[in-house]
């Protein structure tokens, strides 16, 4: 698995945007492990204590679980809790701004769902 990590948000909000990608995807199932902080360290090129943080965040947030000396495991309810949380943040920043910008070039509203039924046929 190739990442590259942007500058845009810290490094470990991106580790748990992609356990939460491969929750919503199934990579990852309901009470399954996940991989180790020592795998995802490894594989990410990164330090561990960055994937500690990242997944502490998905344990705050109960997507994740522990359990003593076995690892972290993905919480019952976790796709519908990343799907909640997903779907405001769509809504206060990417539609936020996607709104901004249309009425900077002049779009109405007909036009934008006009492009987005396009980009849905491509």
């Amino acid at each position: 698995m190739s990442v590259t990590f942007d500058d845009k948000q810290p490094i470990f909000q991106q580790v748990a945007d992609i356990i939460e990608d491969d929750i919503l995807n199934g990579t990852f199932r309901v009470d399954e492990q996940i991989l180790s902080v020592a795998q995802f360290s490894q594989l990410f090129q990164i330090n561990p204590a960055t994937v500690v943080k990242g997944i502490g965040l998905l344990v705050n947030e109960g997507i994740l679980y522990k359990k003593r000396g076995l690892g972290m495991y993905v919480a019952a309810d976790a796709k519908q809790k990343i799907q909640i949380k997903r779907r405001e943040r769509f809504h206060k920043e990417l539609l936020s701004d996607l709104l901004d910008e249309a009425d900077k070039l002049g779009l109405t509203t007909e036009d934008i769902m006009n492009m987005i039924k396009q980009l849905r046929e491509e």
